[in-house]
């Protein structure tokens, strides 16, 4: 997350940091300086974060009491660029999932929520700061060198590893968040943190982030423990974030486009949220085979004729309902077709 530090002090952050905490005079290093015998603030010099990049700092980087290597610093900027784009990226993507993608006629299910979209963004919004809170303190341990990640090729194991390192990734994140995801369906754990993000039976893509905060960390730890234990290219780091991020949207959307063996598509998900305790797995359905908690999509989910058929829901409902009361108890939840049975 180096880079993406860099580029965020460069265009905004040296700016901010030395009208907010300016400094008390001038570094004597500064290239362009008048006074050449002012004091040094800071030992901070220049070095870029990747040779794919070189963004020659303005005066304002060495005008702030705090200089780009403040520890307080990088946490503040890690933290408010993950809230920020961690806002961005669910708004604008959700939405366009939400419009082009998420199948209306899920509006009309029984076990569509009263107000869903709206409690899921609420539930989002809340989540988002302090998952942002835990993300930064992470990334700070990356950018303070606490992993292996590399820059060049000639850094990392090879070029072999340039291509290897993305279905390693996906391997190792996917069997961690499989067990983690488990640990959070154990009872007290799921009444106290994973219960909120299964409060939507049929999800939208806005219950992508609707989490407990602590629940959402908890399944992208492995994203970090990742770069921690094995090389990882920085900017493939950056790029596989952001894949998970849309990964995380696309699997709440409800539109069963295909019914893959081995991918852990929305099909395979919203069996998870209509089932509870199947299909754990994050990106494919590996560790459910082994594990034993796969659970194959229902056929007429794939079809456009029968996947919102009365028929496909009752039979959907009635063991989703005996599940739900095993894992659950009573049922709290509001539900459209409820509410509306009690106006009429």
């Amino acid at each position: 997350m180096d880079v993406v530090l860099e580029v965020v002090d460069t265009f905004v952050g040296d700016q901010l940091y030395a009208k907010l905490l300016p400094a008390g005079s001038a570094p004597y290093d500064f290239p362009h300086h008048a006074n050449a015998t002012a004091q040094p603030i800071s030992t901070w010099q220049y070095k870029p974060s990747t040779q794919m990049l070189y963004l020659e700092p303005s005066e304002a980087a060495y005008m702030s009491a705090w200089p780009r290597d403040n520890i307080f610093r990088q946490f503040t900027s890690l933290f408010l660029v993950t809230w920020f784009f961690g806002i961005l990226n669910y708004f604008v993507f959700a939405t366009l999932s939400y419009i082009f993608i998420f199948d209306k006629k899920t509006f009309s299910h029984p076990k569509f929520l009263k107000n869903q979209i709206r409690l899921e963004m609420k539930q989002a919004n809340m989540a988002m700061p302090v998952m942002a809170i835990c993300t930064a303190l992470t990334f700070v341990a990356e950018v303070r060198g606490y992993c292996k990640l590399y820059d060049t090729t000639e850094e990392g194991p090879g070029r072999w590893y340039d291509y290897a390192q993305f279905p390693l990734f996906i391997l190792f994140t996917d069997l961690c968040i499989y067990w983690a995801h488990r640990w959070l369906h154990l009872p007290l754990v799921y009444k106290h943190l994973h219960k909120p993000h299964h409060k939507w039976i049929m999800p939208s893509p806005y219950a992508s982030h609707a989490f407990h905060p602590l629940d959402g960390f908890a399944q992208s730890v492995p994203y970090h423990v990742y770069p921690m234990l094995f090389p990882l290219n920085k900017l493939a780091y950056v790029a596989l974030f952001v894949f998970i991020n849309f990964w995380t949207i696309l699997i709440h959307d409800g539109e069963y486009i295909t019914d893959n063996p081995i991918i852990n598509g929305s099909a395979c998900h919203t069996a998870h949220h209509l089932y509870f305790n199947y299909n754990y797995g994050q990106f494919t359905t590996l560790w459910d085979r082994l594990g034993g908690t796969y659970r194959k999509p229902d056929l007429a989910w794939f079809n456009k004729k029968t996947k919102m058929a009365k028929e496909t829901w009752e039979s959907n409902m009635k063991e989703m309902e005996d599940i739900q009361k095993e894992v659950e108890g009573d049922d709290d939840r509001q539900y459209v077709a409820t509410e509306a049975k009690k106006t009429n």
